[in-house]
């Protein structure tokens, strides 16, 4: 397969700014200014370079066990392909969305209905019921699950038929994309907006999208359902990188202040726009992802020429569906290559708690014989979603702030989410007591694990810990 890129040769100066480190000071500023900003709750902590280990979270203040020490707002993320028939979730802050009923009722119609995990679309009708029920099978099985009589999935849908108790578990009405395209949906029109002008304009399939072709968006869509959805992550940071492009040449072409042109049109602007993606830590996707067990190292050299082809095909086909020619550079291998490598080694789980597992507890403690009443009407919709009743939304991440954080094996911190944290933000809570001027450090594998286990681990991020729990361990 042919998978040398012309634009990484045309516009090989472009590239190399572009992947230029900006100065520790540069990056120290940018994002130190995002833990002033409302949005995220940071209490006690600053970021700083260490000479040895580059940038890093530090307490500036004495702080206490079990305090929250950041709620950090991700800069891009997605919900799982395959969980997406599970969950109704915004698809900008991950919140659930609906009710109780719409939770249970879509999960039963899409199983009901035989719909696989690739199958995402979230706007039926009675008349496509036919054309879904021919798409494939369900993801997760149908072992031990009792069948609801036809029509009952339904009247959950459409809030015909409401469950005891259900209304302590409100959640915020479901907001269709402004776009149309029937697979996005929102906690609120703030959310929708914001998704709208941040990169789902151009990667939008309705009507209204804003991509070249959405055909072709189609197809990369596909493309990466079934192979890697890191490639859908990827595609928000091209996107939201072009619509930030445009939205600074619109302010400064307003002003009188003209943007200069060096090598390509606009590299400054572009070099700006491109900013909160420069700041984090990038190597190459084929270069950093670990070798699978299954792959002898007598052959790794093919694995990682065979992941560069699979970025290669994947953007082509982004690039058919939102190239820009003034965006150009972005659009070049080498650059689509350090997008993934950074969600490769920076990415955290995006997990939110379902509402349905705690409305399920919430009848399970009911007192009797009130809850023998209220099981009578509930116990059927159980049994018919089986053990796996309640899941929660999964998918993956960047979050700038959290990223900066560096590991060790006896960490004073760790990813925590709790009760109140219902929204895809990372939650970082000190494990114990933490004195101004030390660093946060979490852990970025099982810290129980043997140290030769944790070693191998951690040499898939390139690096080998030398934390003092690790020279304490060794022979």
């Amino acid at each position: 397969m042919e998978s040398e890129c012309p634009i990484d040769a045309e516009l090989r100066n472009e590239i190399s700014e572009l992947l230029r480190p900006p100065s520790p000071a540069k990056v120290e500023e940018y994002l130190n200014q995002l833990i002033k900003t409302s949005t995220r709750q940071c209490h006690g902590i600053t970021v700083k370079h260490n000479g040895d280990l580059g940038k890093g979270v530090y307490a500036d203040s004495d702080l206490e066990g079990d305090e929250l020490l950041l709620k950090d707002q991700m800069l891009v993320g997605l919900q799982h392909s395959s969980n997406k028939i599970e969950c109704l979730v915004c698809s900008f802050c991950f919140r659930f969305v609906g009710s109780v009923e719409l939770q249970i009722g879509r999960r039963l119609y899409l199983q009901e209905m035989g719909v696989s995990a690739i199958c995402c679309q979230t706007d039926y009708s009675s008349d496509e019921e036919e054309e879904m029920g021919q798409r494939g099978s369900s993801s997760s099985g149908d072992k031990g699950k009792v069948p609801l009589p036809k029509g009952i999935a339904q009247s959950l849908m459409s809030g015909e038929l409401r469950l005891p108790y259900s209304h302590k578990f409100s959640m915020p009405p479901a907001v269709p994309c402004p776009g149309g395209c029937g697979e996005a949906y929102y906690c609120s029109k703030l959310c929708a907006e914001s998704d709208w002008s941040s990169s789902h304009s151009l990667l939008c399939t309705g009507e209204r999208s804003e991509s070249v072709s959405r055909e072709a968006l189609v197809k990369f869509i596909q493309h990466a359902n079934e192979t890697n959805d890191i490639f859908l992550l990827a595609a928000k940071v091209v996107a939201s990188t072009i619509l930030n492009y445009r939205k600074l040449k619109v302010t400064r072409s307003e002003g009188d202040n003209k943007p200069s042109v060096s090598g390509s049109p606009y590299l400054s602007l572009l070099l700006e726009a491109w900013k909160p993606i420069s700041v984090g830590h990038k190597r190459r996707w084929w270069d950093c992802v670990a070798l699978p067990i299954d792959v002898e190292s007598s052959d790794e050299a093919a694995f990682r020429m065979q992941i560069r082809e699979l970025a290669f095909t994947s953007l082509q086909l982004l690039k058919a569906a939102i190239f820009d020619e003034e965006c150009k550079p972005i659009f070049s291998l080498e650059i689509y290559g350090h997008i993934i490598g950074m969600f490769e080694l920076n990415n955290l789980d995006l997990v939110v708690a379902s509402p349905v597992e705690d409305y399920f507890l919430y009848i399970d403690d009911l007192p009797d014989p009130i809850k023998k009443d209220v099981e009578e009407i509930t116990r059927p919709f159980l049994d018919a979603l089986g053990d796996d009743y309640s899941v929660c939304c999964q998918g993956t991440a960047f979050y700038p702030l959290q990223s900066c954080m560096n590991h060790s094996c006896s960490p004073n911190a760790k990813a925590f989410k709790r009760e109140e944290d219902r929204d895809g933000q990372a939650t970082i809570i000190a494990l114990k007591p933490i004195f101004k001027g030390e660093e946060v450090t979490i852990s970025y594998v099982d810290e129980d694990i043997p140290l030769e286990e944790r070693q191998a681990l951690l040499a898939d991020y390139g690096f080998r810990c030398r934390c003092p729990r690790c020279l304490e361990e060794e022979p």
